[in-house]
């Protein structure tokens, strides 16, 4: 793994446990079997979708990927919420915190559009195949030559008129703390002169979503499907325009900023209080600018 990769100081044992009332066994069971059942239908459905965006327009695939999303979440046993309106214009790039593989169908119920994902989900079982028939753009994390090249794909998106959706912090955190955006994905918008839509993504009780460290991913999906009470809010902040911050640190900044300040308004207590005391930027130092 290369050393510029992002990081966070959350593992599987000290902060993906729940806390809350359990689903039993056999609910849990159930629900994982719907879950699955919800993303093989969008696997198979996905050519049917793109083939009905083509002849009539991106709103019928809009409105097929937010019901096969919501499909997805509420299998799983998840209570949804979404809070604030999205952008007006299809064209923006949608930056939020990460926490949970849950993160990617929460957005498409709310926001679809195009998503980047690291290129180790594009060998996922049923997953990969979905994300890629589904128009993900795909970045090599470990080889930062790669960068620019993924950047320019983003922009080249924007320009057609298409969301992009991104997790700028490179790593999945607990919900509890939260890692600096880093500016290399905004350089894709300021190329575009296109809007930047922050988003902030919670999960409450905090824990039983949390998809971090070495997490195995069954572990997590019976981790959420086992969960009784899992609440998951993803809350549209105010839009960034096109051109009011001049380079992509300082566009960065001011989508991290409006993330952090809806952060501090959820009452929870955190696990990693020593990392919030001080800017999040100094939390994960491996990706580049």
């Amino acid at each position: 793994m290369s050393v510029w990769l992002p990081s966070a100081p959350c593992t599987p044992r000290g902060c993906a446990t729940h806390h809350g009332p359990a689903a039993g066994a056999l609910r849990a069971a159930a629900r994982l079997l719907a879950g699955t059942l919800a993303v093989v239908v969008g696997l198979l459905l996905a050519p049917l979708a793109a083939l009905l965006g083509t002849l009539f327009g991106a709103r019928v695939r809009d409105v097929m990927t937010r019901s096969w999303a919501r499909a997805v979440v509420r299998a799983f046993g998840v209570r949804v919420r979404i809070v604030g309106r999205p952008h007006g214009p299809r064209a923006s790039l949608v930056v939020a915190n990460h926490i949970s593989w849950l993160d990617i169908p929460l957005i498409a119920a709310a926001l679809p559009g195009r998503m980047l994902a690291k290129t180790e989900v594009r060998r996922w079982p049923v997953l990969g195949p979905l994300a890629a028939g589904g128009g993900t753009l795909f970045l090599e994390r470990d080889r930062l030559r790669t960068l620019p090249a993924t950047v320019r794909e983003m922009a080249s998106a924007l320009d057609d008129g298409a969301r992009v959706i991104a997790f700028p912090e490179g790593s999945t955190w607990c919900g509890r703390g939260q890692g600096r955006f880093r500016p290399a994905v905004f350089q894709a918008a300021l190329d575009a002169g296109a809007a930047v839509q922050p988003v902030r993504i919670s999960y409450l009780p905090t824990g039983a979503a949390a998809f971090v460290g070495d997490d195995p991913l069954a572990a997590s999906l019976w981790r959420v499907a086992a969960a009784g009470g899992l609440t998951a809010e993803i809350r549209l902040l105010p839009v960034i325009p096109a051109g009011s911050c001049p380079d992509r640190r300082s566009l960065a900044r001011a989508a991290q900023l409006a993330v952090a300040r809806e952060s501090a308004n959820l009452p929870s207590v955190s696990v990693h209080q020593c990392v919030n005391t001080i800017p999040a930027s100094a939390s994960s130092v491996r990706t580049p600018s």
